[in-house]
């Protein structure tokens, strides 16, 4: 394992042993099957026993592993002939938000997703996926296309937040985000919402608004990041693991308040370990759920959107 946390370390102890015994066996050239098999078998039942009781720091720790396949992974994955498209027409070309026509399985489309970079040089030039209020501007412009032309839109979430630079709000931020909201709520076309990795505040939710919304088993999806709630109510960053328990930010938690729409099933272990079979889920779901919505009429689609996320926050007494 490349990259461990620190509740992945007796996975990763496992992983060692294994490999020293295998070594051993191949310097002495004694028979060492029979110790393997015996750690693989502890192996797999650390894997089940320390994946399936993660907390939700640690589901954030996951949604953030740097080899996670990110949105052109997926576009490369499940799309074909990918036609990227740029610019929001006033400012500039935003690198943190992609998008452009694809098509899946024969069926057009218009993807639109963060992307953060796989390294440091990557990273810089698409701003860790932190959108400015051009970069929702383009994804805007791009769904106002898609309407045009009937395609639908697929969104693919995965940012720590809008940019929260002084040029971006001298821009405009919030009022990009918030164009965002009324204008996907009110789109003729099917809008299928994913979280792939990190949804945090309304830099996720600039692209969020959709028919179907769900998230990746391990990702999360909040008002806030753990690390930024904590240094407001505790002035440090060290109740981190307390703040992400607290603002209930895991896909279960989201799924049981009614936030989301579903949960998209991860190899064990975390999309990074098996991408294309991670992929493989997103596709399937994408193409079940556009059967069904396009068969629905444009003005069934958007009151039916409008009046989801009408009841999202009402309580009845």
């Amino acid at each position: 394992m490349e990259t461990t946390f620190d509740f992945e370390k007796p996975i990763a102890d496992l992983y060692t042993q294994i490999e020293k015994v295998k070594q051993v066996e191949e310097k002495t050239k004694v028979d060492m099957g029979a110790t393997v098999r015996e750690l693989e078998v502890k192996l797999e039942q650390t894997k089940q026993e320390v994946y399936s009781t993660m907390t939700g720091w640690q589901k954030v720790q996951m949604s953030r592993h740097p080899e996670r396949p990110q949105t052109f992974d997926y576009i490369d994955l499940i799309c074909e002939d990918f036609v990227e498209l740029h610019g929001d027409r006033t400012v500039r070309d935003d690198k943190a938000i992609i998008g452009g026509f694809a098509k899946i399985d024969g069926q057009s489309v218009m993807v639109i997703g963060h992307q953060k970079g796989k390294n440091t040089k990557e990273r810089q030039f698409r701003n860790f996926g932190m959108a400015n209020p051009e970069g929702y501007r383009k994804a805007l412009r791009l769904m106002k296309m898609a309407e045009k032309f009937g395609k639908p839109v697929v969104t693919l979430i995965d940012t720590m937040g809008a940019y929260p630079g002084l040029e971006a709000e001298e821009r405009g931020q919030g009022e990009a985000i918030a164009r965002n909201l009324l204008e996907m709520s009110v789109l003729k076309v099917p809008v299928i919402c994913i979280v792939i990795g990190e949804g945090a505040s309304g830099g996720a939710l600039g692209i969020g608004i959709g028919d179907r919304v769900y998230m990746l088993q391990n990702t999360w999806y909040s008002v806030i990041s753990p690390e930024s709630c904590s240094s407001i109510l505790w002035r440090s960053w060290d109740q981190k693991e307390q703040a992400a328990e607290s603002l209930k930010l895991t896909a279960e938690d989201m799924l049981g308040n009614q936030l989301i729409d579903g949960i998209i099933e991860e190899p064990l272990g975390g999309a990074h370990q098996d991408p294309e079979t991670t992929a493989l889920n997103v596709k399937k779901k994408i193409l079940d759920d556009l059967a069904i919505l396009s068969a629905k009429s444009e003005d069934e689609l958007v009151a039916e959107r409008i009046d989801k996320f009408s009841k999202m926050g009402v309580v009845n007494e």
